[in-house]
């Protein structure tokens, strides 16, 4: 999400440690010279903001993807997302719903890197895997021995820099029509590995 401390690829944003925050109200500011004109006209500009989408914010993206996002919900209300930021636990299960499909999706989907080579020759190596929570520990203990530098360059999702929308066949092409035009869009595909996909991802 937009104004995130920077913190390791892949993992989830920590809590907030009740004991900083205030055990009373914090008192309104005073005026400091602040008319009332200006009071009432910010007053106002606050008003008319577009209330936040509790779906959109639960994706957990930043920058130039959760304004993807909210722009795209705007032009077609009825897009669904499936998925926005992820841990590695998250990421592993999600390539692994796609290898129980396709052993070879890993190698025919992400581009050729450290994490992506390593997960590819895991599915190989271990024929016998084959359910979702199998081949997701597996995938799992790869990435947990990379780096976070070669993380990153395995999936934007770890970033918070992509998001997943739920395929439609109704108004299909208007709706991949509005991603490709998202200001900051880096790839949007709608197959991944041979499987329908609609994955947008941003330059941050």
């Amino acid at each position: 999400m937009a104004g995130n401390e920077p913190r390791p690829v892949g993992t989830t944003p920590s809590a907030i440690d009740r004991g900083t925050l205030p055990r009373s109200n914090t008192p309104a500011p005073g005026g400091l010279g602040i008319g009332a004109a200006a009071g009432a006209a910010a007053g106002a500009a606050a008003a008319a903001a577009p209330p936040l989408d509790p779906a959109i914010e639960a994706l957990q993206l930043r920058g130039a993807a959760r304004k993807g996002a909210y722009a795209l919900k705007r032009a077609h209300p009825s897009v669904r997302f499936t998925s926005g930021r992820r841990d590695k636990a998250d990421q592993a299960r999600a390539m692994a719903s796609n290898v129980v499909s396709n052993r070879k999706w890993i190698g025919q989907t992400y581009r050729a890197g450290v994490v992506s080579s390593a997960c590819q020759k895991w599915v190989h190596d271990n024929p016998t895997r084959t359910t979702k929570e199998a081949i997701a520990a597996g995938l799992l203990s790869v990435m947990n021995a990379a780096t976070d530098a070669d993380l990153a360059k395995l999936s934007k999702h770890l970033s918070g820099d992509a998001f997943a929308v739920q395929p439609v066949q109704v108004n299909a092409e208007a709706i991949k029509k509005s991603i490709r035009e998202l200001d900051g869009l880096d790839k949007f595909l709608d197959r991944e590995g041979g499987l329908v996909r609609w994955h947008a991802q941003f330059v941050n």
